[in-house]
């Protein structure tokens, strides 16, 4: 017994002395994949995540104004937003104009102040173009001589709307709502309504081609996964092959199939079913024929990875239980399959947000998406802020149904695992 505990006792400092080089050489190894993983962070940090949070900062950055004329800023903000300001504030007004059109500024702060107004642009260039050199005795009565809008109290408080940062008028008004002069929120009027109607047309459309995938991409995926190995492999190819061709090449194809002249159409009149071409594009019917088409590879390949993994002992044994084939397909077979449709569909409606390409091309005027949307903003209108408040909420609603999806396969894991 005593050489027992000797030899228990001996053992001991060797065992942790395993253990410490043990946790050295996890750490060592650790560190090394960490610098061989730091290049890839780094570019992904520099290329995507950068770009995605500067994009989404700008949907509460204001800073045309009050970096173009910080003096007339601070007066604005002591500014209690009632009547008109002081005759200070109007110097500061004249002096910053001057000092914006001589650094290339205004035609900045100019464009900022239209997104408030469509009349403001011109104010603003009317006003630094018959500004003296001179100063007048009073800035206040010379500036409302030049432009009758100075003496107006909403042309003011949207002045200083315009000088605070972070702002939230972008975010309001990608979901058509406005700051109303006695600091409240209200809805913009139903005929300059358009991003909320555009956020349900987004979602309808992503719903609904989530569902047309759903229904054409089950069978087939089942069909690849009961099919002999040999068989199975060459059909696959029919799924995987469009991942090589580009995206706007499939979608121009449609494009051609669709018309009013095109291959859908000449082979409907051949055969005597269409007396007239079928509308099925710059519309509704081609923005779903388009995305389902491109979209339809995602579903089939979530759902086919698991049915592969589904033994077909289950439904053999419902059968000689007694269960007839479409019972035991439906009640055996489709529960053990459903982690597969949900992340099909996660994957194949989050990617539907944001397409762009298809319903650009295949869409009418009454079938923008957000993401059309967004384009517009950042590329025609020059509305930073606005596109970055519209990317907000996208990414909202993006996090709102990654946690709905989360939540039901976890439900679904639990009562069928």
């Amino acid at each position: 017994m005593p050489a027992s505990i000797h030899a228990t006792t001996a053992g001991s400092p060797a065992r942790a002395d395993g253990r410490a080089s043990y946790d050295k050489a996890q750490r060592r190894a650790s560190v090394r994949a960490l610098v061989l993983a730091l290049p890839l962070i780094l570019f992904l940090l520099s290329t995507f995540v950068a770009p995605i949070a500067m994009l989404l900062a700008r949907s509460v950055q204001n800073h045309e104004v009050p970096d173009s004329m910080p003096a007339l800023t601070q007066a604005l903000n002591a500014w209690d937003g009632r009547g008109v300001p002081d005759e200070r504030s109007f110097m500061l007004l004249a002096q910053g104009l001057k000092q914006a059109q001589e650094g290339g500024q205004l035609g900045t702060v100019a464009r900022r102040l239209n997104f408030a107004q469509p009349e403001f642009r011109s104010l603003l260039m009317r006003t630094a173009r018959n500004l003296h050199e001179a100063a007048p005795p009073a800035w206040k009565p010379a500036l409302i001589e030049i432009d009758e809008r100075w003496n107006s109290p909403e042309v003011w408080r949207l002045l200083k709307r315009a000088a605070e940062s972070p702002t939230p008028d972008y975010l309001l008004a990608a979901v058509d709502a406005q700051v109303t002069p006695e600091g409240g929120v209200a809805s913009m009027p139903a005929n300059a309504s358009v991003y909320r109607e555009a956020f349900i047309r987004t979602i309808s459309i992503s719903a609904t081609v989530t569902l047309l995938c759903l229904v054409l991409g089950y069978p087939v995926a089942w069909l690849l996964a009961n099919l002999p190995a040999k068989s199975s492999s060459r059909l696959m190819l029919f799924v995987i092959v469009p991942f090589w061709t580009s995206l706007l090449v499939r979608t121009t194809a449609w494009y051609v199939l669709l018309q009013p002249g095109g291959v859908i159409n000449s082979v409907l009149s051949g055969l005597g079913l269409a007396t007239h071409p079928v509308p099925l594009i710059f519309n509704r019917t081609g923005v779903l024929i388009g995305m389902t088409h491109v979209l339809l590879p995602y579903m089939i390949l979530a759902i086919y990875s698991v049915m592969k993994s589904v033994s077909p002992v289950y439904v053999r044994a419902a059968k000689s239980l007694g269960a007839h084939p479409f019972t035991a397909f439906v009640r055996v077979y489709m529960p053990q399959t459903l982690p597969g449709v949900g992340a099909g569909c996660f994957l194949v409606f989050v990617l539907a947000l944001g397409y762009y390409i298809t319903p650009a091309l295949l869409g009418g005027a009454g079938d923008e998406m957000i993401s059309q949307l967004i384009a517009i903003q950042t590329n025609t209108q020059l509305n930073w802020g606005l596109a970055g408040a519209l990317s907000a909420y996208l990414v909202i609603f993006t996090a709102i149904f990654y946690f709905l999806f989360n939540r039901i396969v976890g439900i679904d894991r639990l009562r069928f695992g």
